[in-house]
């Protein structure tokens, strides 16, 4: 079954002329086209319009939902990336909603406002005394000024990468515990793929050590320390699955600290 370039503009709320450009450009070529000249698009086709159109609301120029989509091919994982992202995002709003619908009713009922309860969902330094705690004020300060000096896109980028890695680390983890034959090794070649990312993504970050530009990553100790805390640590853990998923990462994460470092 597949669509015309017509009908799908209407369904995805967008213009033909659109759809054509997309094309032109290599990101959405048509399935077929007729003998009429129209252009027409399968369920495949639509599958890869919705991560287009999802990319674009995140912000991101077409270059670069090109490069995006030439380096994840797997659609089905992409989106569930996307899609956690998108959840995360989603509670995010939620708070902040809570917290403004709760302050228009205070004041429409003249009462106190309670300052602690107006910014949840907003504030993006709640880790700050935790950073300051484990690295010192000059990691969080540079850290905060890179963070707050990117782009709204930049940051969905960024915010992207990181979610794409996270979810590659839980399928890798979940792999590793599969009992099927082929099953991950930390320290074969699939994990450490990983772990280089790991590695390329601290060294991305001003106030990590050895991050920012010009830097040459994060040390031997910062890197298998981080792996400790991982599984140590409940929250942390819970980005790679549970502390069964944090030990994998801790184990590939020392595997490349000991070839690498």
């Amino acid at each position: 079954m597949d669509w015309s370039i017509q009908e799908i503009a209407r369904l995805a709320s967008t213009t033909s002329r659109t759809l054509r450009h997309y094309g032109d450009l290599g990101l959405l070529p048509p399935s077929r086209i007729g003998s009429n000249g129209y252009r027409y698009y399968d369920a495949a086709a639509l599958v890869r319009l919705q991560r287009i159109l999802m990319l674009r609301a995140l912000g991101l120029g077409l270059p670069a939902i090109r490069e995006v989509l030439d380096h994840e091919t797997d659609a089905p994982r992409a989106l569930a990336v996307h899609l956690a992202w998108l959840r995360g995002e989603r509670d995010r709003l939620d708070r902040q909603i809570g917290s403004v619908e709760d302050t228009i009713t205070t004041l429409n009922r003249k009462e106190q406002l309670m300052a602690e309860d107006m910014f949840d969902g907003f504030d993006h330094t709640e880790h700050k005394d935790e950073v300051e705690r484990r690295w010192g004020a000059a990691a969080w300060a540079s850290g905060d000024a890179w963070w707050r000096g990117m782009s709204a896109a930049e940051k969905a980028a960024w915010q992207e990468r990181q979610t794409r890695l996270l979810a590659d680390w839980r399928a890798a983890a979940s792999a590793s515990r599969s009992g099927a034959s082929g099953v991950l090794d930390p320290a074969g070649p699939q994990a450490q793929a990983l772990a280089q990312r790991q590695f390329d993504w601290l060294r991305a970050i001003p106030g990590t050590p050895g991050g920012g530009p010009g830097g040459a990553g994060p040390s031997r100790e910062y890197l298998t320390g981080l792996g400790e805390m991982y599984v140590s640590d409940e929250r942390f853990a819970a980005n790679y699955g549970g502390q069964a998923g944090a030990a994998f990462v801790r184990a590939a994460l020392q595997a490349y600290a000991d070839r690498n470092l």
